[in-house]
């Protein structure tokens, strides 16, 4: 086989001849590699048949939904934590609503049978299904929220209203009583206002009688003295029990004139008016309270007035 090579660059034409040997080696050479191209192909196939990919995918996937699982479970473990503390407190206001109220029934004189408060309500009806309705995590801690709010509400409205009742049942078992003292004007009245000393909202739970230094404090009704001598807060403080757990209390005195243990009478003198304890002039801080807690003097005092 004779092979003629044209080109610009040579002065004349060159012939190449190819003989039977040529033929042969080009042609193994062609083979060989033809060989090399399959094997290759065949390892790339086995290197990475599906497989060989899916047991590493699927292990790849394996971990990370072991992981994603383990976060699911250590944020579902808070949300029950959480879930759990606020089901204790509205389980601890739901004994106090109880107890509150028992103590309301006691107070407005209504049989413990009607309203019993250990046993749950009878309920029933018709089963009238609502409906599939998805509970979510974000859902419960809502209604569980919403909850709270309720039973802070409502125990907020019961306590109130067990001071109401209690005031007017105190009404009718007080002793006619007397203001404590004969003059003066009120400085701070029941309630909530701003405290003198470190101006934030606070509870007075008496009513201040602006008044001269040494002005006579009387009993507003008859008693025990069951409390007399220098308290840290109330200065010079006399109380007064007059049985049926009521109380008096009158505080800042510059001179105490009673001791503990000594009876006395409506309209007898204790004290004298001073500006002892916590205190920011003379004036007379004078408590009327019922069970331990505070009453509204005012109202006892107008209504005997009246």
């Amino acid at each position: 086989m004779n092979i003629i090579i044209v080109s610009n660059k040579l002065a004349k034409t060159r012939s190449v001849s190819l003989n039977g040997i040529h033929l042969l080696t080009a042609a193994a050479i062609l083979l060989v590699l033809f060989i090399m191209a399959v094997l290759s192909a065949e390892y790339a196939i086995v290197r990475f048949q599906p497989g060989r990919i899916s047991n590493e995918m699927r292990a790849w996937l394996a971990s990370a939904q072991n992981h994603e699982q383990q976060k699911q479970q250590a944020y579902l473990r808070e949300s029950l934590d959480t879930m759990a503390i606020s089901l204790g407190q509205m389980q601890a206001r739901l004994l106090r609503l109880d107890s509150l109220g028992t103590r309301l029934v006691k107070v407005a004189g209504m049989k413990p049978q009607e309203i019993d408060f250990s046993k749950v309500p009878a309920q029933g009806g018709a089963y009238v299904p609502a409906g599939q309705q998805e509970i979510t995590l974000a859902s419960m801690n809502q209604q569980l929220g919403n909850l709270s709010a309720l039973l802070t509400d409502r125990g907020d409205k019961l306590a109130a209203l067990e001071t109401l009742l209690q005031q007017d049942r105190l009404r009718k078992k007080m002793l006619s009583t007397i203001a404590p003292v004969s003059s003066g004007w009120y400085s701070s009245n029941f309630g909530w206002r701003v405290d003198p000393f470190t101006g934030r909202s606070a509870m007075h739970e008496g009513v201040d009688y602006v008044v001269p230094q040494g002005t006579p404090i009387h009993a507003a009704a008859s008693g025990i003295v069951v409390y007399a001598a220098l308290h840290p807060q109330f200065g010079n403080l006399v109380e007064i029990d007059h049985g049926s757990d009521i109380l008096t209390r009158y505080a800042h005195a510059s001179k105490l004139l009673v001791e503990v243990g000594q009876v006395v009478k409506r309209g007898q003198l204790i004290s004298l008016v001073g500006s002892t304890g916590r205190s920011t002039g003379n004036h007379l801080h004078f408590e009327v309270r019922f069970k331990g807690l505070a009453q509204n003097p005012v109202r006892f005092l107008q209504s005997n007035a009246s």
